[in-house]
């Protein structure tokens, strides 16, 4: 009797369905690839800081026409379309910039709120004040950006304006107020506080912003300088300013204290 081979088993080939059923993904489920490109996006974003830090390097040193957005890109770190994931444009940036270098204001009122607050000796407390006061105006950062508002306010008026209000203009404001409170303390005498501030400001900081302004990074002033403008200009307003018979102050004397303050050495 003759024996038949074993026949090799056929498996019947899987349907449509359950090749189907292997390969779904369960119900919202992200590929690979879609789960990389958030990492990519955080990457543009966190990279807002460094971008305005290289437009704040180039504006400064090179005015808002020699700076272009492939240059600050660049410096950046970044590619231009980056850059355009945060700013429209340009002047967008350069809007940004100006708002966000304001932060001096942010140091400067509550110094002013408080010196004023505190005063026991007029003059010496004044002449504290307006070291202060220079000190933080004429930081070399904040110089460059006044001469780069003021270069470019045809061109950005709008923002040059909300510049004054927002820095000089508060300043005055805060200082106004202070006078006013020594005012009320019999302390000095005032008809227009806002008017005495600005006397205050200009006073002291006139011969050095001035020069400053011109000068650019040649003009090196000191501690020392400091002390000298505020020491012959306090002063002066003082001699208009103090109240009742504390106010006179000799011609003489006040001529040789405020003779100084015009002689500032000529950079070489």
């Amino acid at each position: 009797m003759r024996h038949r081979a074993p026949q090799p088993t056929t498996l019947p080939a899987p349907s449509r369905a359950s090749t189907s059923a292997r390969v779904r993904r369960p119900t919202g489920a992200t590929p690979r690839l879609q789960r990389a490109a958030p990492r990519k996006r955080a990457g543009r974003l966190a990279s807002r800081g460094v971008i305005l830090e290289a437009a704040t390097t180039l504006f400064l040193r090179n005015g808002y026409v020699g700076s272009s957005m492939d240059d600050i890109a660049a410096l950046a770190g970044v590619s231009k379309q980056t850059v355009y994931t945060h700013f429209a444009d340009k002047p967008a940036l350069f809007t940004q910039l100006v708002l966000g270098n304001i932060e001096i204001v942010e140091q400067l009122v509550p110094t002013i709120t408080r010196k004023l607050q505190d005063v026991n000796d007029l003059e010496r407390d004044l002449c504290e004040l307006a070291r202060n006061y220079l000190g933080a105006v004429l930081q070399p950062q904040v110089l460059q950006l006044r001469r780069l508002v003021i270069a470019e306010a045809s061109r950005f008026p709008e923002l040059a304006r909300t510049y004054y209000e927002r820095v000089p203009e508060r300043v005055f404001a805060t200082l106004a107020s202070g006078l006013q409170d020594l005012a009320d303390r019999g302390l000095l005498r005032l008809e227009d506080a806002q008017l005495a501030a600005h006397h205050f400001v200009w006073l002291i900081l006139a011969t050095p912003l001035d020069k400053a302004m011109f000068w650019g990074n040649a003009l090196h002033l000191t501690g020392a300088d400091f002390d000298r403008f505020a020491s012959t200009g306090v002063p002066v307003f003082l001699a208009a300013y103090r109240n009742g018979g504390q106010r006179a102050v000799h011609n003489r004397d006040l001529r040789r204290r405020i003779r100084p303050v015009l002689q500032l050495d000529t950079p070489k």
